[in-house]
C-alpha cells in the first residue's frame, strides 16, 4: 500500500452537478451524490454511488486489478437488452483507507457507455 502525497496526489470531492449515464437508450444510473477522484496527472474520474445505479444491468466480471494507491478494483460488465459492453465499469470494493471516500461507488468507462452527461446540480 502506497500513501498519496506530494509525488502522487489523489484527492475526493464531491461534484457540483447531477451525473446521468446511459446505454443502450437506458439511463443505468444518476446522481447528485457523485464524487470526483483526481489522482496524479490522470484525468478526473467520477464516482457514483452503487444505490444510484440501475444494477440490473451490470454483470459481475472476472476481470481483477490492483493500484497501490487505492487496492483492488472488481469490475462489472453491462447489459442493456442486446447491448453488451465488458468491463465497462469498475469499483474498489474495500478501498485502502487514504481513498476510503469511493467505498460503494462506481466508476464508468466514457469510451464503454453511450453517455455520460452532467447536468444542473
Amino acid at each position: 500500500m502506497r500513501e498519496p502525497g506530494p509525488d502522487h496526489p489523489i484527492t475526493i470531492a464531491p461534484h457540483p452537478r447531477r451525473v446521468r449515464v446511459r446505454l443502450g437508450g437506458v439511463v443505468i444510473a444518476e446522481s447528485r451524490a457523485v464524487l470526483t477522484l483526481k489522482e496524479g496527472r490522470f484525468p478526473p474520474v467520477l464516482y457514483i454511488p452503487r444505490a444510484d445505479a440501475r444494477m440490473e444491468h451490470f454483470r459481475p466480471s472476472a476481470r481483477r486489478t490492483h493500484c497501490p494507491y487505492k487496492g483492488d478494483a472488481a469490475y462489472f460488465s453491462l447489459q442493456v437488452g442486446d447491448v453488451v459492453r465488458p468491463d465497462a465499469v469498475w469499483s474498489y470494493e474495500d478501498p485502502f483507507p487514504a481513498v476510503a471516500a469511493i467505498t460503494g461507488h462506481l466508476a464508468f468507462y466514457p469510451d464503454r457507455v453511450d453517455a455520460i452527461e452532467e447536468g444542473p446540480a
